[in-house]
């Protein structure tokens, strides 16, 4: 996986930093080190897409696990109560009838 990131956060820059110069009518490789700046933005760029992509997939698996834990206390919880209340009035109404 991190080298087919590099690859193409590399490819991103260099293609990025070739179509402008083929926008302004300049040859491709004017610049060279403008070629290598563009392509280690790129590789950065990528990188931390990837990240931030592997960061958001935990936050939503945790926001799922919180909602349905909720939903579960949710039922589960009136139905306890529901029990507890059924119970206490079975019991007073066999202790006091």
């Amino acid at each position: 996986m991190p080298i087919s990131t590099t690859a193409i956060g590399a490819l991103l820059g260099l293609g990025t930093q070739m179509y402008s110069n083929a926008l302004r009518k300049l040859p491709y490789m004017r610049h060279p080190w403008e070629h290598v700046l563009g392509m280690g933005l790129g590789v950065v760029f990528v990188k931390q897409l990837v990240k931030w992509d592997e960061k958001l997939k935990e936050d939503l698996d945790k926001m799922l696990d919180k909602a349905k834990a909720a939903n579960e206390r949710r039922y589960f919880g009136n139905l306890l109560q529901l029990h507890v209340r059924n119970c206490t009035i079975q019991f007073i109404s066999h202790h006091w009838g």
